[in-house]
């Protein structure tokens, strides 16, 4: 399942993927996609990081699950294939873009670009059955992502983190706040966007200001 992934990343992470833990979750999904429908392709699970390198990584966004209905996930959190309808967070995400930098509203929510250019979109389960949230929650997949955070934190430095939605902002605890930089704000959801804790938090040209006050370049968002 891991033999896809870059070797900068397969290097690092060699430990998680002989822990015991690691191999039950690998047994468990292997069995899931036997029997049942799941997301994403099993091709696609790691396409986070088969981006998005962890050398070139300047960028962390946290989602939570991939989208289980059919044709949507492709790997990459909050990301949809292309000719796929925008889920409503997707939407809202285009919507503070323009707000934030005039960005006009793509013609498809494939988010592939991004990680391409630094950022990787990491949702905290990498899997789940079609139809149904979470199934394929508190197998593994947590203790997985968590070192992951933990490891860029440590291995990192100046790394953004945009933490949206309670879901995210805890995982601030695997962050040492003293070597990067964290901005969070509510969840680009509609119960949380239309309450206000979404819209206008300027992340992406703040995401920006930040890199170039680095030196490095911004994102293309």
């Amino acid at each position: 399942m891991t033999s896809n992934l870059p070797n900068d990343w397969k290097s690092i992470l060699n430990n998680e993927f002989n822990n015991p833990y690691f191999k039950k979750l690998e047994a468990f999904i292997l069995t899931e996609y036997k029997n049942n429908t799941c997301y994403p392709n099993l091709s696609e699970v790691f396409n986070a990081f088969n981006y998005c390198t962890f050398d070139d990584l300047k960028v962390v966004i946290i989602g939570q699950d991939p989208y289980h209905g059919k044709g949507q996930a492709n790997g990459l959190c909050f990301s949809v294939n292309k000719n796929t309808p925008f889920p409503p967070s997707l939407n809202n995400i285009f919507k503070e873009l323009n707000n934030d930098i005039e960005y006009q509203t793509p013609q498809h929510g494939d988010l592939t670009h991004w990680a391409k250019q630094g950022v990787l979109l990491l949702n905290a389960t990498l899997t789940v059955r079609e139809g149904q949230a979470g199934s394929h929650q508190k197998q593994g997949w947590e203790t997985f992502t968590d070192t992951v955070i933990t490891t860029i934190s440590t291995q990192k430095q100046d790394v953004i983190f945009l933490l949206w939605g309670g879901f995210a902002k805890k995982k601030v605890k695997l962050i040492n706040k003293n070597k990067h930089h964290i901005l969070t704000s509510g969840h680009p959801s509609p119960l949380s966007a239309n309450r206000g804790y979404w819209f206008n938090n300027k992340h992406f040209s703040k995401t920006n200001t930040l890199l170039k006050s680095l030196n490095k370049v911004p994102i293309n968002w």
